[in-house]
């Protein structure tokens, strides 16, 4: 038997909906708050966010993350409309990532990226080395400069597992299937490989991303407090 489902629900007959409904009590006992967003009060709010940020406007929510970014960068060459791009951006919300860079062409797909994009610093680059000349000429008190890094199975790469990770960094990944392209690999400061012991010559980029991104935060990352354990 299925529990009653509340009057606001667009899916009487599926599975749970996310988020929460219209704040309880009406307008006369919503919070007070300028990061509070009267429509999302009043309708409910069904995105996927942390339960922290429920009813907050994005535009809050961004400041707040501003407040609390890690110095590591994300970068993504596009040369082929990936789809593992927006899946990435994704992660590097998750990680909260200083700023996520689209290398090439400026329209990327979004679906994998599950809206997260609208709480991320993307930024777009001509091509690899328009990127490392930003990244560069980051001055210290806007966490700079930052080291470029691609990740790639390429012979004389370092190896994750043992190498120093910088604090200041920024991960270039390539498109799925051929990996860095020739022009960034004459750029980039340095490539590294993720330690791998099947037959496959690689990993999902995505899942390469995801890899590179928690071994930043196991290192540097602090996760004293309990905002280190957000879902």
């Amino acid at each position: 038997m299925h529990d009653e489902r509340a009057p606001y629900d667009p899916m009487p007959h599926g599975p749970a909906e996310v988020g929460v409904g219209p704040w309880p009590g009406g307008e006369q006992a919503w919070p007070s708050g300028e990061q509070y967003d009267p429509e999302l009060l009043r309708e409910g709010d069904r995105r996927n966010v942390v339960d922290r940020y429920r009813y907050w406007s994005m535009e809050a929510i961004v400041a707040d993350l501003d407040t609390r970014r890690h110095s590591f960068h994300v970068a993504i060459e596009n040369w082929q409309h990936d789809f593992n791009i927006g899946t990435i951006v994704r992660t590097a919300n998750a990680f909260l990532a200083a700023e996520v860079h689209i290398v090439g062409n400026r329209r990327w797909n979004r679906r994998g990226a599950m809206v997260t994009d609208r709480y991320q610093h993307v930024r777009h680059h001509v091509d690899v080395p328009a990127l490392a000349a930003y990244l560069h000429a980051l001055p210290p008190e806007q966490g700079g400069p930052v080291r470029l890094l691609g990740i790639d199975n390429l012979p004389g790469s370092a190896h994750l597992e043992t190498m120093e990770m910088p604090e200041r960094v920024c991960f270039l990944f390539g498109q799925e299937g051929p990996g860095l392209s020739e022009g960034a690999r004459d750029v980039v400061d340095g490539t590294f490989s993720i330690a791998q012991f099947g037959s496959t010559r690689s990993i999902n980029a995505s899942s390469a991303a995801a890899i590179a991104m928690h071994s930043w935060v196991r290192e540097h990352a602090d996760l004293s407090g309990e905002d280190a354990w957000r879902g």
